[in-house]
Order: C-alpha cells, then structure tokens, then sequence
C-alpha cells in the first residue's frame, strides 16, 4: 500500500458561549454535539437520547395503496412471496417481512434470488416459477423500483407487485399495485431508510392497521419492537446514514440485539465471541454483517435467511458454523482477486484518474469487496469485472465528486442492466460492449474529476493530547452511539507522539501495532492496513485516531485505532 497521508480537516473550535451551556458534560464530547449540529441544550438531549421517533408510517407514498392490497390477500388466503436482494440489507428484510405476513396469517414463501444465476433485482424466470405455484401477489424488499419491465411482465402473468424499494428510481416507475418509499429526496426511495427500513415501516403499518380493524379474526402477537434487531442489523449493514429515523431504530434495534432473542444470531454470536449486552455497530458492521454477507456472496443466502428465522437451537448451531466458514472462504478469494486485480493495474502504464481491472477468475462474489479495497489503496474510482463469454458483471466504488450511478446511467445505451448509489453501483454489460464501457467511464473520470478529488480527506473533530484519552471520556462518547455513517466515530488528533514501538502484525502484515506515549504514558494503537509503515516509522508522529476499548482474554484496556499517521510536522 503506498506510504501517503489523508488531507486532514479538523473541526473550528465551538464558541465559549456555546460551550458554556453544557458546563456538565466533557468538554470533548460538547465540540463533537457542535460538529454535529446540535445548536443548543435541547438539541443535546434530543441527540444524547438517540433521536426521536415519532414516524407515521402511513406517510410514506404508496403506504396505503400497499396495505390494502396485502390485507386483501391475507383475507382471501391468497399465496404471497416476499422477493428479497441477497445482501445483508435484502435477507433481513426478507425474513423480517415474512416474519410478519406469517403472524397477520398471511400464506406466504421467501423468495431470494441466486447471485450468480439469477443477480440483483427482479427476473422473469423467478415471477414465472411463483406464478406456477399459484403466486397472486408478489412484495419486494429492497428491490424494483427500477424494474418496470419486470412488474409488467408480472402483470401479464396474472401476478400483482408491491414494490418496497430505498434505492433512487430513475425514468418510469413500475406499474405496480403500490411503490412504497418513493421520495424526492436524492438518497433513494425511502429517503434514508434502508431497505429494512422501508419494509420496517411497511410491517408497522401492516400490524397497526389490523389492530386498528373492526373485524380482527386472526390473532396477531408480533410486537413491532420484535423486529427492530433486524432493521438494526440490514442498517448498519448496507452502510445508510445513521441520522435522521435512522438513528432511533439502530439504537432500539441494538438492544433488541444485545438481548440474542433469535436463536440464529444467539449461535452466530457465540461462534465470534460476542457476548450479550457487547454487541455495537462496529460488531455489526466488521462481525456479524460481513458473515451474513458471505452466504449471498458465496450463493447460499438462503443460508443466512434461515440463520435469522429459524426457531431450533441446534439448527441454529450449524447454520452459525457455516456461516462463520463462508466468511472465512469469502476473505480467501477476496484477498486473491484483490491480489490479481493489484497486478493488473500494477502493470497497466498510466492508471489515470479510474481503475478499471477485468478478468474471468475474480469470483463474481466479492468483486464489490476488491473495488472496495482498490479505492482505498488508490484512492481512485474502482470498476472490478467478473468477465464471462456473452455477459461481464461488474461492481464499482466511487469518491466524491464522480458520482457513479450517474456515469452509468450516461452509458446505458452500452448496459444490460445497472444500479446503485452516488459511490457504489453494479452492472452487468455484453463482452462486446465492455472496452467501450471502460473507455467512455475513463473519459468522464479524466474530465469531471479534479486532482484535489483524488486525495483523501480525513475529517477529524478536535485536537486533543493523548492524557485526554480515559476511561471518563470513553463512558462519555457511549452518549454518542449509534455511530456510523452519517454521524462518524468521533476522530481526534493529537500531534508529537513519541512511538515507542511499531510492528506489522497480522497474517500478511497488513496491519500496524503500535506502542506510544507523550512522554508521561503509553497508549495502545492499532492501524489497520496500515502495515507498510512499519518499515519507515519516525520516531515522531501526527496521528489521527479513535478511541476504542480493546478486549482480549478477558483484559480491558484503552486502544487508540489509528486512521492515519504522518511524519511530525
């Protein structure tokens, strides 16, 4: 990995009157709530208290065309199949859907399609096979708002769609019995929501409305907050911001967690190590979302589905173990494509401003997972293409400034199909049309994207010494979680810390262990794919952190998780 430093970005210091206001609360904490918006005592509380959530379902667009037409099929007993996406986002979705459709009584089968035969999104063999087992009505979760062809087909095999969708729409809208989600805002259908999201609201609104009917005559014993483990999980997951409605549900959602009620993931965390009440967004987002990731990855999602339905505990006992060597499978063919992917463009003369890397052996599983790690190593928009003789499938990571989804959308003419968001998208293009696809996104990149768009910026929220860094403060940031996307782990600096010892550690080195003081203590520090450092460490550094709890055999000790480092200025 090439030895530079992120353009560093911190903070202005909050105003002393804003800072007295909160004469109660760490100082530190006070300028992340001012780097976060908050404007006064009650914004604090408000955002201190995880957000309120005071949401109507049934004012999301198409909620109520949706509800009636799924009530009209509970009632009538007509056979229903929830159609999910293969993610973590999609398969929670699935299961928390049909988990509810099946306590309203409804006759309902999952339905999630295989990555590799079938890929993403709504296909006709997939609607034909569910109209030949008797499919009257078909509810998507985190897909078909871009499906319109699809939903018609459906339509002329005598099924109806609901369509629950977060992804952007673009062009015509399905002909669908309801499109639930669709907003003006430019984050996708459900505003911020994600997939889980949107079909969280639809269950809500499901369940409230048959509460709420004259004529009740199936029982319904699922509680709302039952479900909000799963929005947590698919949420964090599929990375949407944690701000907004967001937040209230990932916070209720990891309690749900913590408790372990589903036998699944009770297993899945005792196979990693979790414990009950230790599970944050980072086990999320780093243990438990990557794993349920790898069955869709490896085309076993239906792997992962049971793990989150399934009510015996020695079931869910070998689904946990198979999950956990799926992930371990899926880190093995990633690092070798990433390895293969790193050649190709090690060799190429002159990458310039987009790495484009085509080969028949990346697995088409984690091509989205090498462009992941090409930008971060580059820094530069990655296309990663699983190639075969008729039709390539491709996956892309973007920076800001090149939003990707627009670039494909301008290159349509040239696709079969494609979607996604302003930094990652997916595609599937003929053989024929390939180079010309890589030409045309080279040239956008080579004209839209400015030098200064290809240097990392790491955004950090306060200077701080290293004797700052306690147990107090540590208790006083937890008032900040949920932490992820859209409101960031909080990043410090510190400047002149003196490395007492540094190491690359891990199986391949990736990764910097580091010892360092200011002179009156040490702190621990780790640098995740880091490890290049190791070799030409100073004996001075700037570094750019956050401060984390690190558990091991039972020891708790202080851990600075190092983001970046750069020579002293």
């Amino acid at each position: 990995m090439p030895l530079r430093s992120k353009r560093w970005l911190i903070a202005p210091r909050a105003p002393r009157d804003f800072l007295a206001q909160f004469t109660d609360l760490n100082a530190l904490v006070v300028q992340i709530l001012y780097n976060r918006g908050v404007s006064d005592q009650a914004g604090a509380a408000r955002f201190l208290g995880g957000g309120e959530e005071a949401v109507n379902p049934f004012a999301l667009p198409g909620m109520d065309a949706a509800v009636s037409r799924i009530r009209r099929a509970v009632r009538h007993d007509e056979p229903m199949a929830v159609y999910g996406d293969f993610d973590a986002d999609g398969v929670t979705a699935t299961a928390l859907l049909v988990q509810t459709l099946e306590a309203l009584g409804g006759r309902v089968r999952p339905y999630i399609p295989d990555r590799v035969e079938e890929g993403y999104g709504l296909n006709g063999d997939a609607l034909r096979e569910l109209a030949r087992k008797g499919v009257g009505l078909v509810v998507t979760v985190d897909c078909g708002i871009r499906a319109a062809e699809q939903v018609a087909g459906a339509r002329e095999l005598g099924l109806d769609v609901v369509v629950t969708d977060h992804h952007a729409a673009t062009g015509e809208l399905p002909d669908a019995a309801a499109v639930v989600g669709l907003g003006s805002g430019t984050d996708g259908a459900g505003g911020e929501l994600a997939g889980v999201g949107v079909a969280y609201r639809l269950a809500q609104a499901l369940l409230r409305s048959q509460r709420q009917s004259p004529v009740n005559d199936r029982g319904v014993a699922l509680r709302e907050e039952e479900l909000l483990d799963l929005v947590a999980l698919g949420t964090v997951a599929d990375l949407v911001p944690l701000r907004g409605e967001n937040r209230p549900l990932v916070r209720r959602g990891l309690e749900s967690l913590n408790r372990m009620d589903r036998p699944g993931l009770r297993a899945l965390c005792r196979q990693v190590g979790l414990r009950p009440g230790s599970i944050t967004t980072r086990s999320v987002g780093f243990v438990l979302g990557p794993r349920l990731n790898a069955a869709g990855r490896l085309s076993q999602a239906d792997v992962a589905y049971r793990l989150l339905t399934t009510d015996d505990p020695a079931e869910a006992q070998r689904v946990a173990v198979a999950l956990d060597g799926l992930n371990r499978e899926r880190r093995r063919l990633t690092k070798e494509a990433h390895d293969l992917a790193r050649r190709q463009i090690e060799s190429a003369s002159g990458d310039g401003a987009l790495l484009f890397a085509t080969s028949p052996q990346f697995p088409l599983g984690v091509v989205g997972l090498v462009a992941s790690r090409l930008l971060d190593e580059y820094y530069r928009p990655a296309v990663v293409v699983c190639t075969g003789d008729e039709l390539c499938r491709g996956s892309c990571r973007s920076v800001e400034g090149f939003h990707i989804t627009e670039a494909l959308d301008e290159c349509r003419d040239l696709l079969f199909r494609h979607g996604g968001h302003a930094k990652a998208a997916g595609f599937r293009v003929p053989h024929q049309n390939l180079k010309a696809l890589e030409d045309r996104l080279r040239g956008m990149a080579v004209e839209r994207i400015r030098d200064e768009d290809l240097r990392p910026v790491l955004r950090a929220d306060a200077e701080a010494s290293l004797l700052d860094m306690t147990w107090e403060l540590l208790e006083a940031l937890a008032a900040l979680e949920p932490c992820g996307r859209g409101n960031e782990p909080p990043v410090f600096v510190s400047r002149g810390v003196q490395v007492r010892e540094g190491r690359a550690v891990g199986r391949d080195g990736d990764h910097l262990k580091l010892t360092l003081s200011d002179g009156r203590g040490t702190w621990d520090g780790i640098a995740f794919r880091q490890g290049a450092w190791a070799a030409h460490l100073p004996p001075v550094i700037d570094i750019a952190y956050h401060l984390e709890l690190n558990e091991w055999r039972g020891r708790r000790r202080l851990q600075l998780n190092v983001q970046d480092l750069r020579p002293r200025d």
